[in-house]
């Protein structure tokens, strides 16, 4: 089986002193003991530069564009890259089918992303933001503890 990892995912492994932290390894360590296929995005790229380089002050990491550059470049050596292919139609077909508004229509461009791929599990920490999609299968961090 193919997983997309979620971008919290990537974020709690850029934070290992986070609380959540540690499940989210246990969580990637239990895949891959399955021998699952693990997957990135570009927009899992882009929100997790988003997020590394914001202030602190702002609820960001806080990180410079260097260390960034190589979070991110550890991130592509850690998991497969999924190449770039137009999302348009599905994003937009999503978002309408499930009425999807503001910042939720990211999420909806990452399972746009799993269905043009014909990948059906997407790992997350947040279920509730993913569970609307029935077109894929939800896996929750909490169920590999």
């Amino acid at each position: 089986m193919a997983v997309l990892l979620d971008t919290n995912i990537l974020l709690r492994l850029a934070q290992p002193h986070h609380s959540s932290a540690p499940l989210a390894a246990q969580a990637l360590r239990s895949l891959r003991a399955r021998n699952e296929v693990l997957h990135i995005t570009q927009q899992n790229l882009v929100e997790f530069w988003a997020v590394v380089t914001r202030p602190i002050s702002a609820n960001g990491l806080g990180l410079s564009t260097e260390k960034a550059v190589e979070e991110m470049n550890a991130l592509q050596r850690l998991f497969t890259l999924l190449p770039e292919l137009p999302l348009q139609d599905a994003w937009t077909r999503l978002v309408i089918d499930h009425r999807v508004s503001g910042k939720n229509a990211h999420d909806a461009r990452l399972v746009a992303a799993m269905i043009v791929h014909g990948i059906e599990s997407l790992l997350t920490p947040n279920t509730q933001d993913f569970l609307r999609y029935r077109e894929i299968r939800v896996l929750d961090v909490m169920q590999f503890t």
